[in-house]
Formats: C-alpha cells, structure tokens, sequence
C-alpha cells in the first residue's frame, strides 16, 4: 500500500502504534507492517516527518536512548496524543460506518 493512500490516516495509525508504549523509528516502522500484515511497508521519508509533526502537536515526545551500542530515537505518547488518538478512533468509526453504507455489501 502506498503512503499517499493513507492521506489524512497516517498520524491515527503512529498514534495508535505508540499507545503499546515507547518505540523506536524503526520499531515504529515495523510494528506498522506487522499490524497490517505486510501491506504498510512505508519507508522512513515518510513516518519521520510525521513524527516530527506530531512532537510539534504536542502529541509524541522522544528522547534519545542508547540501544545495543546505537544512538536511537525514542517516540512516546503524551495525555494530548491519548486523546487525540480516541478522537481519531471516532472520527474514523464514523466515516468507516457512513462510506460503508455505500461500499459495502448491497443490499438484499
């Protein structure tokens, strides 16, 4: 799956990836592709960007951290990214519920 698919996505998706806890970039990165069972395979010019702009937000804070002998970057959820993170669970519920009225099986 392309990144420019997830347009206006991709942030809920960090979002919800951060709420298990403290993560790496490239743990981020590949908790994405386990999640969605191989389809989001996004390279790191586009989840670092948008962890940028979610630090900007208020929503993830990071740190540094040394992991195995390397300098790593380490992302986190603050109590805004919590609850940015369930308004974007009910936006998305109510979009998902209102195209699947159209999308989804026909009718009988």
């Amino acid at each position: 799956m392309k990144a420019q698919a997830l347009h206006g996505h991709l942030d809920a998706l960090l979002l919800s990836v951060l709420e298990g806890g403290s993560l790496h970039g490239y743990a981020i990165i590949e908790a994405l592709k386990a999640r969605s069972g191989g389809a989001l395979n996004l390279p790191t010019g586009t989840i670092y960007p948008a962890l940028r702009r979610l630090e900007r937000a208020g929503y993830v804070e990071s740190e540094w951290s040394t992991v195995n002998g390397r300098e790593r970057r380490t992302y986190r959820l603050t109590g805004s990214g919590h609850r940015a993170l369930a308004g974007e669970r009910t936006s998305w519920h109510e979009f998902s519920s209102t195209v699947g009225r159209f999308l989804g099986p026909e009718p009988a």
